[in-house]
């Protein structure tokens, strides 16, 4: 796993100059923010709930409160502190 590395981590894992490694981070930064792939797959809550949790009394009390979940991610965010109630971890 290369999570949480450094550039010379990653360079000196891969075997490649740090600049490299900058380069193509780069273009993976650029691809996922691209207007293509952003407006496609990112969506923000819009306070829906499907019909499938919110009519099933097996899943309504379990993810009632929940907003949205993406599927074995975690996102660490440090929002300033006036924006931080909006951020709250519902796990």
């Amino acid at each position: 796993s290369v999570t949480g590395l450094s550039i010379r981590h990653l360079a000196e894992r891969f075997q490649c100059l740090n600049d490299t490694i900058s380069r193509y981070f780069r273009k993976m930064l650029n691809i996922f923010t691209s207007d293509l792939l952003y407006s496609k797959y990112i969506q923000f809550p819009d306070g829906s709930v499907p019909s499938k949790i919110k009519n099933n009394p097996k899943f309504w009390p379990i993810f009632k409160d929940t907003i949205r979940a993406i599927d074995g991610s975690h996102i660490h965010v440090t929002p300033k502190a006036a924006g931080r109630p909006v951020y709250h971890n519902r796990k």
